[in-house]
This record gives structure tokens, sequence and C-alpha cells, in this order.
């Protein structure tokens, strides 16, 4: 297989490239891509997904990279030697060039828990920039790992020195278990760093505590997926990558909540005036206030307030008012359809909803309630387009689908 780094224009973010595909698929490192799977990261795009990000994405952000494209023409990264050093190298050797923009970073700003059984993940603020982590490792005083503690504050050199070495690990009770179900049967303990009750099987140890700092090198990838640089204090117990993702989806509602609140005191990027000449729909249909944020044709997020005044309440219902699911659907679509407008080739064309797919109902929407919409671009082409959208209320998620639409002359004459 074959692997490229490229670079990226400022405010790209990380995004990966399926070059394999029948047209090359994009899929950014966000959290909103997350698909589910066991002991590893992994992002999806519609049905392409692209395995095995963590140890990549743990070397860009310790090498502090703000925005790279990496093309590949396979569904999975390469696990070359389990560590981030391999990814380290090559980045390090074609060189870091700075660019004329701000780096988007986030500061944890209260204390946040998840937790799974014994496991947990608790955040809090820190000092300045700084990402600081604790990491408490614990398999028991029978296995060969046993309990390790470690602190790592987050530095370039720090993070090359002493965490991208670190290599993925697993117990010699996991690799028999493994290997009786098909799996890793041509890996040998060379490849990979076997754990028995003695400590590793023909194998050494890079560092006497390589198994705690490889935990905290899974992490510092992981919350790349907020998007932007994480500043704060991390104390972690026993953690795998799904509370590390659920850790990053709780602060990427924090961080939708803190940035709602920064735009409103703006101003909006679109007001009503302005989405009137893009959307061509008028009332009881116009389903958006205004539009606070758009990031060129990739990204929007916009306001609809509910009350009581709302037509659709009188019959939904007169003793529960509750906002129907397919008008919350409509506002999402919406929103989509001023995302794609904005794209060059699609001026003067109107998005026409075409489908739906993985649409899910968390909770109603009742008057009083403002809605934050926001829209994120799978894949847009000269005459159809599909979006992300999700839909919350005081940072709880309400409503997300997955939309297609097709471009169609706003003029039929």
């Amino acid at each position: 297989m074959k692997l490229r780094f490229k670079p990226a224009a400022p405010g790209s973010g990380i995004a990966f490239v399926r070059s394999d595909q029948p047209e090359p698929t994009r899929i950014t490192a966000r959290v909103e891509n997350l698909t589910k799977r066991a002991r590893r990261t992994s992002l999806r795009n519609g049905t392409v997904a692209v395995e095995t990000v963590e140890h990549c994405l743990a070397a860009i952000r310790g090498l502090s990279i703000d925005n790279l494209e990496i093309e590949l023409d396979n569904a999975e990264l390469p696990a070359v030697d389990g560590s981030s050093t391999p990814f380290v190298e090559v980045l390090s050797e074609a060189g870091i060039a700075e660019q004329d923009a701000e780096r988007r970073c986030f500061k944890i700003p209260e204390v946040i828990r998840v937790s799974d059984g014994d496991a947990e993940l608790v955040a809090w603020p820190g000092e300045g920039e700084r990402l600081d982590i604790i990491y408490e490792l614990d398999y028991g005083r029978d296995s060969g790992v046993g309990r390790q503690i470690h602190r790592f504050a987050l530095t370039q050199d720090g993070f090359v020195d002493e965490l991208a070495p670190a290599r993925t690990f697993i117990t010699d009770e996991e690799a028999r278990q493994l290997r009786a179900a098909g799996l890793g049967k041509h890996l040998t303990y060379q490849d990979i760093l076997v754990i028995g009750p003695q400590g590793p099987i023909e194998n050494q140890y890079r560092f006497p505590d390589e198994c705690v700092r490889h935990k905290i090198l899974d992490l510092v990838g992981d919350l790349v997926l907020l998007g932007c640089f994480v500043s704060g204090r991390i104390y972690a117990r026993k953690s795998g990558h799904n509370l590390n993702h659920e850790l990053v989806r709780r602060l990427h509602e924090l961080r939708l909540g803190t940035q709602l609140h920064e735009r409103l005191k703006a101003g909006a990027k679109l007001d009503i005036h302005a989405l009137q000449r893009v959307l061509p729909h008028r009332y009881p249909m116009l389903l958006i206030d205004r539009v606070v944020e758009i990031e060129g044709d990739q990204r929007a997020v916009g306001i609809k307030n509910v009350t009581i005044n709302e037509p659709f309440f009188q019959g939904h219902y007169p003793r529960q008012p509750i906002m129907p699911g397919v008008l919350i659907i409509e506002a999402m679509a919406q929103l989509g359809g001023i995302l794609l407008s904005q794209k060059l080739e699609h001026t003067g064309k109107v998005a026409v909803l075409l489908s739906l797919d993985r649409v899910k109902f968390r909770r109603p929407v009742a008057p009083g309630d403002q809605l934050v919409l926001e829209a994120h671009t799978r894949r847009i082409r000269s005459r159809t387009g599909e979006v992300h959208c999700r839909a919350q209320v005081l940072g709880e998620l309400v409503a997300e689908a997955s939309i297609r639409f097709m471009m169609v002359d706003a003029d039929p004459s």
C-alpha cells in the first residue's frame, strides 16, 4: 500500500483521502466521522472507511501540525511497528512549514468526567496552552503488565523522545484469543508486543512503562478528532478508545456551546434577509432564523428559535406541543442547502432533498427551545451533494441525519 502526506491550506484541518475509490473520498479527522470499532479508532464517510488512524494522528499532534492531507490506497493505515515513530520520521524528514493563520485551540473550561465501570477519564482546566495527562494503567498483580502510572506534559521534543516509540501491546491471553479467531496468524512476537506473565515474549520493552506510555499516545491521537489543539489536564484510568471517543464528544459539545455564545455576540453571518436571498422557502416553511458560522463549503452552523407561535403547534399537539420530527429534518436540510450553495459552481442553484440515511431522533423539541443546527459536507459534486447534519438543544443531541441533495436551477425557465 501507499501512504502520502500532502500539505493542506490553513483552516483545512486533518483529512484522509481514499485514492483507491472510483472517485477519491475525503474523510476528515473529526469526531462526527467516528465509526464504532473494537480496540481502534476508525473514521467513515458514507460507506468508505479508514481504519486504525490513532498512531498517525498522535504523530501529527505531537509535531504540532494543524493542516494535512493523508492520501492512501487502502482501507487501513500501515501498522509498521505499532508506534508513532515511523510517522514522525517521515513527517520530520519532509519538513514542516509555518502558515499565516491562527491556530485553533480549545481550553477545557470545566470539569468533565466520563466512565465505564471502573474505567474513567476526568478532564479539567489547566495552565495556559499546556496539555498534561496522567494515566493509571492496572491489569492486576497476576498480569505481566501490572500497574503502571505515568505523567506526561505534551511538548514536541517530549513526544518524539518519550511517547512516539511506545508500541501497541496485547497480553498473551488476548493473542491466543485472536489466533483462535483466525486473526494475526502471520504475525510473530517480533512484529507485535505480546506481554506474558513474566513480561514481553521474545521481545524487549523500549521503556519500563511502555504500556502506559502507549495508552497516553492513543489518547493524544484521539483528541485530534476535536478538530483543534486541546489544552488542560486529563486523568485517565483504564480507559481505551471507546472512552476516549466519549470524552472527545463531550468536549465537542462544550466547544460548540462556547463558539455559539461568541458567534451570537458577534452577530449573524447570514441574517434572515440574506437567507431569503439563498433559500426559496417562505413562511411557514422557512425554518432557519440565522446562520452564525460558515466555513467555505465544508461546515455551517445555524439557529432556529422555536416559539409557541409556530403554526404546527396548533395540531401537534394542542395539549403537549412538540415540534414534528420531519420539520427538524427539514430545518437541517435547509442548512445543508445553504452550505452546498457556497460552492461556486452551485451559484444560482437550489438543493432539493434526494434521500435520507441514518436518521435518528434523541429527544423532543418544545416551545422555548433554541435549535442549534450543524451541517458538515461529506461529498460534493457539480449536480449532487451529501451533508451530515446534527440538531442540538443546550448542547444535547436532538436529531441527526445524512442528507443527499440534487442541485437544480433556481429558475426553471
